[in-house]
């Protein structure tokens, strides 16, 4: 067996604001998606299917959960002798002794570990997307190019150009990429719709040089520094096209799209045909019991797993292993994570219910318009008292007293 020439760092660690109380305990790259993954698992399942073995994932913000699932790799094929995931949180040492200070330290903390490993190619990339991607394919073309660095690029529409870092490309290779002529990360008026998915290529050399120069600065980004700094010392930097799905889900509102984005016969995300891979022995999701569906259940248009009772109606709508639905209620539209009981006679309408909720009889939850209204969110191990009505687009924080709940939550209300 040949060792792998390419080396991959997962930048996995951070919590993301938007996303409120799913990132409360978490970081985003551990939240769940999907029914039974988490959205780390898309980055993993890539490099798998693109044969990149040699793996290490940064992680900074409250891991454990992160940790705890990504285990031995071996969900991924990542153990062997070749083959492995490392996890290289922020450690003290005779002179790094600071917390990662944003993605681009946290690489330029671990090159003892990257020059270990010797690579020919190293591809960084974020652990936080929902899409599928043959990594060897961008690596190729980095590799014809002879260039520098190689970031992808997706399309996006103009009016959220202002989010992204946004590059423009010479016509060297049409639509399958080109020479980075401009980069801008996240202009107030962007002349450009390819955004960057922060997914890099470097040559070694490349980067170590470009990692040591950064740390003269009081800035540690990729796209706010790097590439601006690479661009302007004349380097070749070439940006790769990238014209498959990609769920940015940075917002509570695009988690919950990318989640309706896998029903219906043709989803945008197919699982198996992704060759999407998670670690079912996190949480123990190979041992629950089989669905179990009661004399007057109802499922339309739903992905529903192992370990769930459903005594009511769901529709559009994803349960993860562990969910009871009640007889009686209805949950349409929702995103209900591990481990959630609906009580009888309750509604829950385009929810996200973080894992160990509990809604007791008669719990009014979400907006009455599916189309247009807010997410409703629901942090873990709360239970929500009977009859209780929380209003659409209203936040709740984890593990609330019970004596604390109010009888409504007005929409739009966060209640701590």
């Amino acid at each position: 067996m040949l060792k792998p020439t390419t080396l991959a760092m997962i930048l996995a660690g951070s919590r993301v604001d938007e996303l409120n109380v799913l990132t409360y305990y978490r970081p985003k790259s551990a939240v769940p998606f999907g029914g039974f993954g988490r959205v780390i698992d898309f980055s993993l399942s890539n490099l798998m299917n693109s044969g990149i073995e040699q793996v290490a994932l940064l992680s900074q913000y409250r891991s454990y959960s992160l940790i705890n699932h990504i285990g031995t790799g071996a969900a991924w094929d990542m153990i062997g002798r070749y083959r492995h995931v490392s996890v290289l949180p922020p450690f003290l040492g005779s002179e790094e002794t600071d917390w990662y200070r944003g993605p681009a330290d946290a690489i330029f903390k671990n090159l003892d570990y990257v020059r270990y490993h010797q690579p020919e190619e190293i591809l960084i990339l974020s652990g936080d997307h929902i899409y599928q991607m043959d990594y060897q394919d961008m690596i190729d073309y980095h590799q014809q190019k002879n260039a520098d660095l190689t970031a992808a690029f997706i399309k996006v529409p103009m009016g959220h150009a202002h989010r992204f870092g946004v590059a423009t490309m010479d016509d060297e290779n049409g639509s399958g990429g080109g020479r980075i002529t401009g980069y801008w990360e996240k202009p107030e008026n962007p002349t450009s719709d390819w955004a960057s998915m922060t997914i890099f290529c470097f040559k070694p050399e490349v980067l170590y040089k470009a990692l040591a120069e950064n740390q003269k600065g009081d800035s540690y980004h990729f796209g706010k520094d790097i590439i601006p700094a690479l661009l302007a010392a004349n380097y070749r930097v070439y940006g790769y096209k990238f014209c498959g799905y990609w769920g940015y889900t940075r917002t509570i509102d695009e988690y919950w799209q990318s989640s309706m984005d896998m029903l219906g016969p043709n989803p945008k995300i197919d699982l198996e045909k992704w060759v999407f891979r998670t670690n079912l022995d996190h949480r123990k999701i190979r041992d629950n019991e089989p669905v179990l569906l009661g004399s007057n259940a109802v499922v339309q248009n739903s992905l529903v797993y192992n370990g769930c009772k459903i005594g009511g109606t769901v529709k559009n709508s994803i349960l993860f292993p562990g969910v009871h639905v009640k007889k009686g209620a209805v949950v349409e539209s929702s995103v209900l994570f591990f481990n959630n009981i609906v009580g009888e006679n309750c509604r829950l309408n385009k929810v996200v219910s973080d894992v160990n909720n509990t809604y007791l009889d008669g719990v009014v939850a979400g907006t009455k318009n599916i189309a247009a209204g807010p997410v409703t969110v629901i942090g873990w191990s709360n239970t929500v008292p009977s009859n209780t009505v929380v209003g659409e687009g209203a936040t709740v924080y984890p593990s609330m007293a019970r004596g604390r709940w109010p009888e409504r939550i007005d929409p739009g209300e966060v209640v701590k």
